[in-house]
């Protein structure tokens, strides 16, 4: 376990294995982590997996937090490794992790980013932040799994079954239910970032931008307009992947983390 205080006096804390170049592993939605085991299972081999518990899906600190806030947490982990670090990020994680970027030049020896869904146009939440609304009514309601079909149909776009059977799934999990206001709270966190093309556009480090061609199309647009925005990208797409190969197919995730791990570290 790795522990450490951010600069605001906050608790860091991550799962720490491994020995070898270092991975800090940034985490997806409605996660603490631990969804990706099966990946840093298999890069533990050959370097130090580093798994962030990110600072917004934290039970024990005030809620919501802001994305540089929790940029403070990435930071102090960083420093906490002492070696060179490569930045791995899922989802709302890969924000966080282009906004660290971008806070601390110099600081990563790159990163890969797996889908992403920053901001290129209207807002993850909708105009006027409509479906966040209705997502937080759901929750005010007793109804998390509600809350979260509102979620994955609306602002993630997967079909209305698979939406329904991930609220179904999360209002059978205790942990899960308690993770679902925090979701919420990361979509509206990247809304407020706005759109920050122009501000990655000065990233001057090598990024892997990783996506699955079965992946909502909104997610490949999204990658495209960072493919153009970053100086330094490469693009990976994983055939016949969503939004969770980390979980259906590891050894695929691990195998295009550890080939651009080798090319950022000579």
């Amino acid at each position: 376990m790795l522990i450490t205080t951010a600069s605001d006096g906050t608790q860091v804390r991550a799962i720490d294995e491994g020995q070898g170049p270092a991975l800090l592993i940034l985490h997806p939605g409605l996660d603490d982590g631990r969804s990706w085991g099966k990946v840093a299972a298999l890069l533990t081999r050959s370097h130090r997996v580093v798994r962030l518990h990110r600072r917004q899906y934290r039970q024990d600190l005030p809620s919501p937090a802001t994305i540089s806030q929790e940029v403070q947490h990435v930071l102090a982990a960083a420093r906490k490794i002492g070696t060179p670090v490569l930045l791995v990020g899922h989802s709302s994680g890969a924000v966080v992790a282009l906004e660290s970027l971008v806070a601390a030049p110099g600081t990563f020896t790159g990163a890969v980013l797996y889908e992403p869904p920053v901001v290129i146009g209207p807002p993850l939440g909708g105009p006027g932040g409509e479906i966040n609304i209705r997502a937080r009514q759901a929750i005010a309601a007793g109804r998390p799994g509600r809350a979260l079909r509102i979620f994955i149909r609306d602002t993630v776009r997967l079909p209305a079954w698979v939406a329904f059977l991930s609220g179904l799934f999360v209002a059978l999990s205790p942990r899960l239910r308690l993770l679902v206001p925090h979701q919420i709270d990361d979509n509206e966190a990247m809304d407020r970032l706005g759109v920050r093309l122009d501000a990655y556009a000065g990233i001057d480090t090598p990024v892997l931008l990783l996506g699955g061609d079965r992946s909502p199309g909104h997610l490949s647009e999204r990658l495209d307009a960072l493919a153009r925005a970053l100086p330094r990208a490469e693009r990976v797409v994983l055939h016949g992947q969503g939004h969770s190969a980390h979980a259906a197919a590891p050894a695929k995730v691990a195998a295009a983390i550890e080939s651009f791990t080798a090319t950022t570290t000579g």
